[in-house]
């Protein structure tokens, strides 16, 4: 098995770690063999995916007259970079992968403004989100659905106390339109103390500061319900 081949297994086996349905593993697949085998017929048959140059891939897009910015055009930059190159079309991806890092931080509480005097500061490294953020903008397939399911994996992880990383949008993406934030419940007080009601008994209790269970002789629209934290 020569590098480029070698490249192409270990993409494929990405894209299955990450769930990505098989239907467009299958499709990515048949972009990515016919532009390899295009490679191996132009010469390049011992090349390695980091060696490829923009020329490579304009060339064998114009030998099938396939406009900039289709799927096979995605599909060629999503493998050379997950290879580890990071010289093909990088700058025409920079904006909306720059839109999804920003996005994460946002939903961290952090704002715009924040984010970048952090990234000058080096105290967020910008780089080390680049890669997930690519990664999540192909498996979207748009920066608001990127949006959206960062949104929800945030909203989930949130009520939970949970920490979460964009990572966890990858291990959440089967079920992300399931994950809702936890439901908080409501708890009854009745001036400032917490109130209980006793099945066996039938009737609500009111819990005084010093423990006391004390039965409620009030009405039932003097009793506050609050969401508990």
């Amino acid at each position: 098995m020569n590098s480029l081949d070698k490249n192409f297994s270990n993409f494929l086996d990405d894209l299955k770690k990450k769930g990505y349905a098989q239907s467009t593993i299958k499709r990515k697949e048949r972009h990515l063999s016919n532009f390899i085998n295009w490679l191996q017929e132009e010469g390049f048959k011992h090349v390695s995916a980091k060696e490829i140059e923009e020329e490579h891939v304009k060339k064998y897009l114009k030998s099938l007259k396939v406009k900039s910015g289709n799927e096979i055009l995605k599909t060629i930059i999503l493998f050379l970079q997950s290879s580890g190159n990071e010289k093909v079309f990088l700058k025409n991806e920079e904006t909306d992968i720059q839109k999804i890092i920003n996005h994460y931080f946002q939903t961290k509480g952090y704002s715009l403004e924040d984010v970048k005097e952090s990234a000058r500061k080096r105290k967020i490294i910008y780089s080390r989100y680049t890669k997930p953020s690519r990664d999540l903008l192909e498996l979207a397939g748009s920066v608001e659905k990127a949006k959206e399911a960062i949104n929800k994996v945030a909203q989930w992880a949130d009520s939970r106390n949970l920490d979460y990383a964009i990572e966890t949008v990858f291990k959440k993406w089967p079920e992300i339109n399931k994950l809702k934030p936890k439901e908080k419940k409501k708890k009854p007080y009745f001036y400032n103390d917490p109130m209980i009601w006793s099945k066996t008994k039938n009737k609500w209790y009111v819990i005084s500061s010093s423990g006391d269970w004390l039965e409620f002789a009030g009405k039932e629209e003097e009793i506050e319900w609050r969401l508990e934290d």
